[in-house]
């Protein structure tokens, strides 16, 4: 496959993969569990996860990392086996997909709260990042996605830990948005604007949102973004958001709503559409039949 920026640059919209945790859970993970712990205990299940999306036509493969920094693996004793746990997810994946698909490593929040407003030091966060990112990288990642972030100073720490400990790789960077009476804001008090010229000035290659919202609200986030940046956007939303409906909370976006409201992300300039919570493959190939 040509490299990820260069199809970006040469105007191709790639199709993401759609939730993981959905897909976990689906397959036995316990809630409270860590989904990380099955990288090592049960690689076969991220393997069929990852051939499930790819064959539901996505481009970029997303591995099962989004909590695998060592602050967020110490809350459940993992923190040892940062290296390990984030080397399996890459080479599950590759498994999975035989070049055929771009490996996104996955980076989420560290679960802390940055000084002064908590008690996580930015240096500790920031190097706990570049060893997660190392082994992500030296597994052979094709790409870094930080992603679900709503503390633009944490997304920043991400980014550069991505610009120390593997430079040569493109960096996604979501941020997570709510609506309020005087717009879009992440919980720590973040707009667009703010968080496009944020992590733009950092060297994020790519940026945008995810979770948090349904396919509706994405489209007017992803206008946003457009209005105020140049650089490819990515965009996942969730398959609307969860509602009770005997006893379990189920996510309402169809497939077919979902692609159909795609179209709007389409003219608002998204490079890379895929899906968050509560979206499938079934999503997914609604995706790329929308754009095949």
């Amino acid at each position: 496959m040509k490299p990820l920026l260069e199809r970006l640059q040469a105007g191709d919209t790639l199709v993401g993969d759609g939730a993981w945790g959905t897909m976990l859970m689906a397959r036995g993970l316990r809630p409270g569990d860590p989904p990380e712990g099955l990288n090592l205990k049960q690689p076969e299940v991220l393997e069929a996860i990852a051939a499930e999306y790819v064959e539901a036509g996505a481009d970029l493969i997303t591995t099962n990392t989004f909590g695998g920094s060592p602050a967020r693996l110490r809350q459940f004793g993992l923190d040892g086996n940062t290296e390990a746990i984030n080397r399996a997810a890459v080479e599950a994946v590759r498994r999975a997909v035989q070049g055929r698909a771009y490996v996104s490593a996955s980076v989420g929040p560290c679960g802390h709260v940055l000084k002064p407003y908590g008690d996580a030091d930015p240096a500790e966060i920031q190097s706990g990042f570049e060893r997660q990112i190392r082994a992500l990288a030296d597994a052979g990642a094709d790409l870094v996605c930080i992603e679900t972030m709503t503390d633009l100073a944490e997304a920043i720490l991400a980014v550069r830990a991505v610009r120390v400990a593997a430079p040569h790789l493109p960096v996604i960077a979501t941020m997570t948005f709510d609506r309020t009476r005087r717009g879009f804001f992440t919980v720590m008090g973040t707009n667009v604007p703010q968080a496009a010229k944020g992590l733009a000035d950092e060297g994020a290659d790519i940026l945008g949102s995810n979770c948090g919202n349904g396919s509706e609200t994405m489209v007017e986030i992803a206008r946003e973004f457009r209005a105020a940046t140049s650089l490819p956007l990515a965009i996942q939303p969730n398959a609307g958001l969860p509602e009770p409906r005997d006893g379990a909370l189920v996510y309402p976006e169809s497939p077919g709503f979902m692609a159909e409201q795609a179209r709007h992300l389409l003219e608002a300039g998204v490079a890379i559409i895929g899906g968050c919570c509560g979206t499938t493959p079934d999503h997914i190939r609604a995706l790329r039949a929308l754009l095949s």
